[in-house]
């Protein structure tokens, strides 16, 4: 009797985990807030790489500091890295491998979500879809692509409005609220009618407010641009097998059947593929000789504007943590690809959490002193 009671329970337990996690409310209880295993909790579509492989080259000489700065103080470099939840971090210069290492059982063939850098990857795609003249220009209204908005008045929002987060939409970006916008698109099932949903709070081009709902506009705008092609196999086609990726990867998707990327997050790679996005805008698009994205995309994905309400530090889905010319990609959980053209660097930090460190400064600083 007892060994069927324990059956019985068991058997209640799976089933309320099973609804739990088959809304989005439930999903929420469930997992709570972002973690670096969320790849295994949601459907995907698998990104293969092609037969050629690129390879950093690498040495046994390579420049590594030995301490740290942050606010002021010195710290042992490595154990810094290591006291502060990094999974996973790579600094590479003149195509060379200077540092690669990996903490807490994670090594170079871990998968680590992207989180937030898919932002910049869904940039990449955008620019890429124009000069495949899928898209016709930034200055294009999204309802073009999304017409189910006209009637909320996005016919004055344009594909450059949504790229530097100054669309006006209204949308709460607070991870710790199940009933928020942001929880909806990371752990609900149905994106599409949840951006259909949408509206605005006030007129675009006016102010500059970072919202992942914007980057989904823009997964929605480019699967509608592709037609028959879903958004994953035209990162494949674009950017994992021309770069070489050295692993396949996936991107994460609302739900199984007829499921849509979640453009705003959830590409799920290696560090060293992460790296190779870095090394492609560090070349102004072009891979080994042939342009992935044109140059004039890459300039204006990462150059300083403040026109239309654009913050200087945020440009076509990329941060600019100074003004000396950097960039980067980054993730909430502190994922991070950073590119220094002028020292020809290439920075990528993957971790569990920020751990309340200011990564972007700190990157900038550490390439700083290269």
């Amino acid at each position: 009797m007892k060994k069927l009671k324990k059956i019985n329970f068991l058997v209640f337990a799976l089933l309320v985990l099973t609804t739990l996690t088959s809304c989005k409310v439930g999903r929420f209880i469930v997992y709570n807030f972002a973690d670096i295993k969320d790849y295994e909790k949601f459907p995907a579509r698998k990104i293969e790489t092609g037969p050629t492989k690129f390879h950093f080259s690498t040495t046994t000489k390579g420049k590594v500091p030995e301490e740290l700065t942050v606010k002021d103080k010195k710290y042992p470099f490595e154990k810094y890295l290591a006291d502060h939840k990094t999974v996973a971090f790579m600094i590479i210069q003149n195509d060379t491998i200077q540092y690669e290492r990996y903490w807490q059982k994670y090594n170079k063939e871990s998968i680590v979500p992207s989180f937030s850098m898919a932002k910049s990857i869904t940039s990449i795609l955008i620019g890429c879809a124009i000069d495949d003249k899928l898209i016709k220009s930034v200055n294009e209204p999204i309802t073009n692509y999304i017409p189910e908005l006209k009637k909320s008045g996005f016919d004055k929002v344009t594909i450059e409005h949504v790229l530097q987060m100054t669309s006006g939409i209204k949308f709460n970006e607070g991870y710790k609220n199940p009933f928020g916008d942001v929880a909806t698109f990371y752990y609900g099932t149905n994106l599409r009618k949840a951006v259909s949903k949408m509206t605005l709070k006030v007129e675009p081009g006016k102010q500059f407010e970072y919202v992942s709902g914007n980057t989904q506009l823009l997964g929605m705008v480019l699967a509608k641009a592709l037609k028959d092609k879903t958004v994953s196999s035209y990162l494949e086609e674009k950017i994992w097998k021309p770069l070489g990726m050295e692993f396949d990867a996936s991107w994460s998707l609302d739900r199984k059947k007829d499921g849509m990327e979640k453009t705003f997050c959830c590409v799920n790679a290696r560090a060293r593929d992460f790296a190779k996005i870095g090394r492609l805008y560090l070349n102004k698009g072009k891979w080994e000789g042939k342009q992935i994205v044109s140059e004039d995309w890459v300039t204006q994905s990462t150059k300083i504007d403040t026109s239309n309400g654009s913050a200087w530090y945020y440009q076509y889905q990329w941060w600019l943590p100074t003004k000396t010319g950097d960039f980067m990609a980054k993730g909430i959980l502190g994922q991070y690809i950073y590119v220094n053209p002028q020292k020809n660097l290439i920075i990528v930090r993957l971790g569990k959490s920020k751990d309340k460190v200011d990564w972007p400064e700190l990157l900038a600083n550490l390439g700083q002193t290269y």
